[in-house]
């Protein structure tokens, strides 16, 4: 089901929804250039447990308004706040992907009733001050790619080749993060402005600050690279453990031979550990 929510007088977000009985209800948050849909097959598995799931496409992304400004984690919490107004939920498990992550932080900070639990999907620790040398360095590491002469069929054709492991569904949701126009070729959904005013606020807007305010059970979902060895393991853990340190009720649950994009590649272990950690939550 889509919903299309007020979040000021002039922005609406769009949102995968799915009902459920259930007194718990999950909020789904994706990350920068994604989008709601990559979050289908966890949310199948959430709402055949019987939880209602809200899956945000957040602005500039998906099928949600893009105004001119607004691409930063404060206005990202400020419209989530206003969702859930307008929707009427409350204690709520929230997960959030990578700059979703650091993003559904803040949010359980500064909103405490409205969030029951909280899951960081390899993000919420994002400090990309402390692995990149400067702004620039960072920037050049994240600049959307060029898509002169992409179509559809191509960047599918790409998708599959990187990810064996994702569903047809997934590869779908994937080329949904962009703008598909009549004749198959493909656009950015953002500008570049707009893309780099969330870097931005990534580079200048780390989450630790707001880790000793969140005080519901978190659990830190780390993706381990397929052929990792041990050393480059445990320097990934313990650099999430030392960047999470202050969060008082966290869980470490790695996942192995694993990428970034978790809740895709991996959506029926990720779904299973979000509903212990709403069951925890009580």
């Amino acid at each position: 089901m889509d919903l299309s929510v007020p979040v000021t007088d002039d922005v609406k977000l769009h949102f995968r929804h799915r009902p459920g009985t259930a007194a718990t209800a999950f909020l789904l948050v994706h990350g920068m250039a994604s989008n709601a849909q990559l979050w289908d097959e966890v949310a199948d598995h959430l709402a055949t447990a019987g939880h209602p799931v809200y899956a945000v496409d957040l602005r500039g992304h998906g099928e949600s308004d893009t105004p001119e400004t607004g691409y930063d984690t404060r206005t990202a919490v400020a419209d989530l706040v206003a969702s859930c107004a307008f929707l009427g939920l409350e204690r709520v498990v929230v997960a959030g992907h990578s700059w979703g992550g650091n993003v559904s932080v803040r949010f359980a900070a500064e909103n405490p009733r409205l969030v029951s639990a909280l899951a960081l999907v390899d993000g919420g620790w994002l400090e990309p001050s402390a692995a990149f040398a400067s702004w620039e360095a960072f920037v050049a590491a994240l600049r959307p790619g060029a898509l002169d002469g992409a179509t559809v069929d191509s960047i599918s054709a790409y998708f599959r080749t990187i990810h064996p492991d994702w569903s047809p569904a997934a590869i779908d949701a994937a080329v949904a993060t962009m703008r598909v126009h009549p004749d198959g070729t493909l656009t950015q959904r953002m500008t570049h402005d707009q893309h780099m005013s969330i870097l931005r606020s990534i580079w200048d807007e780390p989450p630790v600050p707001w880790y000793a305010d969140v005080d519901v059970p978190t659990l830190l979902m780390v993706a381990i690279p397929k052929g990792a060895l041990p050393p480059l393991a445990n320097r990934i853990r313990t650099r999430v453990q030392n960047t999470t340190a202050p969060l008082r009720h966290a869980t470490l649950r790695e996942y192995p031979d694993s990428e970034h994009d978790l809740h895709v590649q991996r959506p029926g272990q990720v779904a299973a550990d979000l509903l212990e950690l709403a069951r925890g939550a009580g």
